[in-house]
């Protein structure tokens, strides 16, 4: 079976709107503005669940989908929100969650949830044009991926899940929570189906995605340990599909340093790698020998993160080159330093109307003891990238 990968970016749209349903429901309930501050979608397997919530502790919401779209839909907090969130709704002063007298507390946020959850679905509902029935909602408190029903970490260790993830933000208060809505794989890879043949490709190569960063990231660990003689890793924790527009908005105003490079070949397009100043620092003086350190953003560090950037963009496009059996290139690496905003603004101007989304590339870099955060932001032609992996012989 074949899905359209544009329709992904489609339902992404609708999981956003429906988080803004959502989070108008909590504005008028609790009298906070609450803001989505970025919704995506991934494949995730068993091990991105466990790496994606571990060490967290949550108090969630959980409710079944059954009907024309079935599946599971959770609101989750960490403890500390939840807690904040209790006194907002009920100002009182009972916090404690697991004693016998937080009955009222439970109910409370059950109730929010299962009103915030019905706001997210019902713009589902209109989009497929059928009914989709809710289950009584149910409150749950765990630790890690356990916050998540077990029909979906039970599809993770099989084919994968399909996890929207829509990230709420108290604009004036601590009180930032997810919504995350898992359909059930098989229905809704019907329902990316779609019609236009020339976005279309294999579902099982929907997988492709996370080998593709997997490899460009063993790649370039081996490439800048040659270069520094250092002990060097490059962990790729998630790669997530997030609408175009939204990428602006997704990195957010705060200084990033990192270098944009235009790609060549098949399939063209863009690739960012950010990195927020204080990993750039780290990093840059990691790959400095002797003394030759710096405090801040200087021209040191701008040439270390250069070729940084170029290294980690050559062996990403060269292991996605060796799965897609094409031939990618890319430009001399163009250094940034500027709000994330107005870093992406640009790249994603430049792809007009021919582009619905974009990768995210979570990764961890770490040379010689020393970890920095960084995000790859690949933007392939997406009618490009689809013929290369249709092209790819069948996988059983």
């Amino acid at each position: 079976m074949k899905v359209d990968i544009r329709e992904l970016g489609q339902f992404n749209h609708l999981a956003s709107e429906g988080a803004k349903q959502a989070a108008k429901s909590l504005s008028t309930l609790a009298g906070i503005e609450m803001d989505v501050a970025v919704t995506d979608v991934s494949l995730v397997t068993e091990s991105v669940l466990a790496e994606t919530f571990a060490e967290r502790s949550f108090v969630g919401v959980e409710l079944g989908l059954q009907g024309g779209l079935e599946g599971e839909t959770v609101l989750a907090l960490e403890r500390e929100r939840a807690l904040i969130l209790q006194e907002l709704l009920l100002d009182a002063t009972d916090t404690d969650y697991s004693s016998e007298g937080s009955t009222l507390a439970k109910s409370s946020v059950t109730e929010l949830g299962n009103i915030m959850i019905g706001g997210f679905i019902d713009g589902w509902a209109n989009h497929l044009d059928t009914a989709i029935n809710m289950t009584p909602p149910r409150y749950t408190e765990a630790n890690g991926p356990r916050i998540l029903p077990n029909q979906a970490i039970e599809a993770a260790k099989n084919h994968g899940v399909f996890l929207f993830e829509s990230k709420l933000s108290g604009m004036d208060v601590d009180l930032d929570f997810s919504l995350y809505m898992l359909p059930e794989y098989r229905q809704f890879v019907q329902l990316l189906s779609g019609n236009d043949q020339g976005n279309q490709i294999p579902v099982n190569r929907l997988s492709t995605f996370e080998e593709l960063a997997k490899e460009g990231a063993g790649n370039a660990a081996g490439q800048i340990g040659m270069m520094t003689g250092l002990d060097t890793n490059v962990d790729v924790s998630r790669l997530r599909f997030v609408p175009l527009s939204g990428v602006p908005k997704q990195v957010g105003n705060d200084q990033f340093v990192g270098v944009v490079f235009e790609l060549t070949g098949l399939p063209s397009g863009y690739l960012v790698v950010l990195f927020d100043e204080k990993s750039a620092i780290t990093i840059a003086n990691a790959m400095m020998p002797g003394d030759s350190t710096e405090d801040e953003i200087g021209s040191m560090t701008e040439g270390a993160i250069k070729e940084l950037g170029n290294i980690m963009t050559s062996g990403f496009i060269d292991g996605w080159a060796n799965v897609l059996q094409t031939s990618i290139e890319h430009s001399p690496p163009n250094f940034v330093h500027d709000m994330g905003e107005s870093i992406m603004s640009p790249v994603v101007g430049k792809l007009g109307q021919q582009q619905d989304y974009a990768f995210v590339i979570d990764s961890t870099i770490e040379i010689d003891g020393n970890e920095g955060q960084c995000d790859i932001y690949a933007l392939p032609n997406e009618r490009e990238l689809a013929r290369a992996l249709s092209a790819l012989p069948a996988q059983d």
